[in-house]
């Protein structure tokens, strides 16, 4: 066959990303807000990082884990972004194979480590909270880092199958992702294989890992809650609360989304494609943008810091 998009082939070797398909006349448009969100995202995230360095007082557990996650949100970012910039603005679609197989990777990969960032900042609260006067000798810095470190293991254990199984597949129906990136269910439905392994390991991931990480957050607040109303007097039970709040807004903006997409990836069949491409790339690039916001607006002494590096510019 002459048209390289439908040639036999056991391994390709590139895939064509189509951007936004159906909105492609818009693409330069559409990367406008996207390449805001980016910016907003690195800025926001290496300000914490700087912050949370030069700040004494930022040195504890619950720092550390917000350092982490904002490490987590540039490397996903940057995972997605700039291959989707240059689709935007040079049409420059082609990927390489084994550089669309490393790019899923990273990016299941840290959405399961930002997950676990998640539950151990959930703990951290819990301990805090919960066991106030444990809470130093509980989570130390060795501790905190081997958490750390664990998150990352696990979420490079979890989908290190996805490109393993993609490898293996034959393609030869077409080499076209109609997407912007390459993400695990697109690749595999160009296989000329049954892909259900790749669909139930899929689910897997989304419900016994990251799901199990919902409950345990679930129950790690149930667990603060009871403790916040047994305080004696309301000042101390909304203070208290109020120490929680970053942590259940950062964890609204990425798991509710998340599951959207991750259910119409998989059947998607009344959705338009334009719609599901759209609110995948919010997905990944929205929590990486508002988490520094967030915590930025929430926490006091971040607050200060930006205050007084504008403040002293102003001078």
């Amino acid at each position: 066959m002459s048209d390289s998009n439908t040639t036999d082939f056991t391994n390709p070797s590139t895939f064509i990303l189509l951007g936004i398909p159906g909105l492609e006349a818009a693409h330069v448009w559409i990367s406008i807000p996207f390449s805001t969100m980016y910016i907003i995202a690195i800025l926001g995230n290496f300000t914490i990082l700087f912050i949370v360095k030069m700040e004494p007082s930022l040195h504890g557990p619950m720092y550390y884990f917000l350092c982490m996650l904002a490490i987590t949100d540039l490397v996903e970012s940057t995972s997605i972004l700039p291959k989707m910039l240059a689709i935007f603005w040079f049409n420059s679609r082609e990927i390489n194979f084994n550089a669309c197989l490393a790019q899923l990777y990273f990016i299941h990969g840290f959405s399961v480590t930002e997950s676990g960032i998640f539950v151990a900042m959930a703990l951290d609260r819990y301990v805090a909270i919960c066991h106030p006067l444990r809470h130093s000798t509980i989570l130390t810095n060795p501790v905190v880092a081997k958490i750390g470190l664990a998150a990352v293991l696990r979420g490079g254990i979890a989908v290190l199958p996805y490109p393993l199984l993609l490898r293996q597949w034959p393609y030869c129906r077409t080499n076209i992702i109609p997407q912007p990136y390459c993400s695990h269910m697109a690749v595999a439905k160009l296989a000329c294989a049954d892909i259900r392994v790749n669909s139930y390991y899929g689910l897997f991931v989304l419900f016994c890992v990251m799901g199990l990480d919902v409950i345990f957050i679930i129950v790690s607040y149930i667990h603060i809650l009871v403790a916040i109303f047994c305080l004696p007097t309301k000042d101390a039970r909304l203070k208290t609360f109020g120490t929680c709040i970053s942590h259940l807004c950062a964890i609204l903006v990425f798991y509710i989304p998340g599951l959207f997409f991750s259910l119409t990836n998989r059947f998607h069949q009344n959705v338009p494609l334009h719609f599901h491409v759209l609110i995948a790339n919010v997905y990944y690039l929205m929590p990486s943008m508002l988490n520094s916001i967030i915590y930025g607006v929430r926490t006091r002494q971040i607050r200060g810091w930006v205050l007084r590096l504008f403040t002293h510019k102003g001078t």
